[in-house]
């Protein structure tokens, strides 16, 4: 598998090589989706709060008498069934939204996603990334110029100025090989790999 080889100047200059087991997996669709839906699910966290019928702020009164008035019958207005009553099944704080992937699972889901983003062509390899201050018009124009506008940059060290030029603009990402996630990789229109960082997701990958 050979993967296009930019210059400084976001052109091609040649090919790299790059190895079939981790650019060279077949397209599995159901895969990606379990992987990149259990990373979502395990981001979530249990932070909402419904309350039951014993928390509601309620009389116990009984609304009505039990018979002669037509009605259905009817003990407290907390019910479940009132508006304003309490749920039946309440969510809690202690919700557990987990997913559990395993390993090897999740390294042939990452490869099956690089695989693709390398047959569509939007997976290029750099031989550095590199700015000289932490300015955010910088790197803009040195992505404008390489025609880029939403890129995740892989970078094998993540540089002060190339992290701090990035904060600004919402469509582009800076991260090392092991913080390449599933969500960011199928989220970005282009992936911008470095020749160092290709190395490293290679000997974590392969």
């Amino acid at each position: 598998m050979e993967l296009k080889l930019l210059n400084a100047q976001g052109q091609v200059a040649s090919n790299v090589a790059a190895a079939d087991t981790v650019f060279g997996r077949d397209y599995n669709e159901a895969l990606i989706h379990q992987v990149v839906v259990a990373y979502a699910a395990n981001a979530r966290s249990g932070n909402r709060k419904q309350k039951d019928r014993e928390e509601v702020h309620h009389t116990t009164k009984k609304p009505w008498r039990q018979k002669g008035t037509g009605r259905a019958r009817a003990g407290m207005s907390s019910s479940p069934l009132w508006r304003g009553g309490g749920r039946t099944f309440p969510n809690t704080p202690d919700e557990n939204f987990s997913h559990k992937v395993n390993k090897k699972m999740y390294r042939a889901g990452i490869c099956s996603i690089l695989s693709q983003l390398a047959r569509e062509e939007r997976l290029v390899v750099i031989e550095d990334l590199s700015i000289d201050a932490p300015k955010t018009k910088l790197l803009s124009q040195k992505l404008t110029g390489m025609g880029l506008d939403s890129v995740l940059i892989v970078t094998d060290t993540i540089q002060e100025n190339l992290e701090l030029a990035s904060r600004n603009l919402p469509n582009v990402l800076v991260v090392e090989p092991r913080h390449a996630d599933p969500m960011s990789l199928v989220f970005y229109k282009k992936v911008l790999v470095t020749k160092a960082a290709l190395a490293q997701i290679e000997e974590m990958l392969a």
